[in-house]
């Protein structure tokens, strides 16, 4: 047998020494098991709290403030370019084309001069707006992209001027300081016209006058200097 403190000990002794040993081996490992739960649990409301912020910031953010980029090109479902935002030899541009990659409008600032292009399904220019120094023009072209009406607004006043298929002038009006401006070239004519397209009233290429055509088309009375 054992001695304890002079005395031999015995079996019960040797086990109640055992029970409290265990007793506290198991409140040690409750101490670490509880320790390391409120660590973990800490650490998880850490990263919900963590989320919670960014997703608050992010909603009171709202969209993107700034985007800095040289040359924006936006897509089909194709992989087709539809729209492109760049630079063109410095100038600031955008174009939109159709679906058979063919550009129908076009806005640009060239040398600091705003200008919009719209052009038809072969890529002819038919209209086109800009604005310089003189003032704003707005310029209709025909089918083979030569224009054929200006109208523009400069210094002088507003004005109206018509080209044929050669782009020479046939016809002008205009608002100056003066008074008004009317111009028909190569043969002057003025008709007015029924729903019919009917000339009601002329003047011929003859000379100064005056004519008046009936519902045929024939002239019923005229008066020619």
């Amino acid at each position: 047998m054992a001695k304890k403190g002079g005395e031999s000990m015995t079996i019960e002794d040797r086990l109640e020494n055992m029970e409290r040993e265990l007793g506290r081996v198991k409140r040690r490992n409750r101490w670490l098991l509880g320790t390391m739960l409120l660590l973990v649990g800490g650490l998880v409301a850490a990263g919900a709290f963590k989320t919670t912020v960014n997703s608050a910031q992010a909603q009171g953010a709202g969209a993107v403030k700034e985007v800095r980029a040289k040359r924006i090109v936006l897509e089909d479902e194709n992989g087709q370019e539809r729209a492109i935002l760049g630079l063109i030899e410095d100038n600031p541009a955008l174009k939109l084309f159709d679906k058979n990659g063919k550009t129908r409008a076009a806005l640009s600032l060239f040398e600091d001069e705003p200008r919009l292009a719209l052009r038809d399904e072969n890529g002819k220019e038919r209209v086109g707006l800009s604005v310089d120094k003189d003032g704003p023009f707005l310029s209709l072209s025909d089918e083979n992209g030569k224009s054929r009406a200006w109208l523009a607004v400069t210094k002088y006043g507003p004005g109206l001027s018509l080209y044929d298929e050669k782009r020479e002038i046939r016809a002008w009006l205009g608002v100056i300081k003066d008074g008004q401006s009317l111009g028909l070239k190569d043969g002057p004519s003025l008709g007015l016209y029924d729903e019919k397209g009917k000339a009601g009233l002329g003047v011929t290429e003859d000379g100064p006058g005056l004519a008046l055509v009936g519902p045929d088309g024939k002239v019923i009375w005229s008066a020619i200097k």
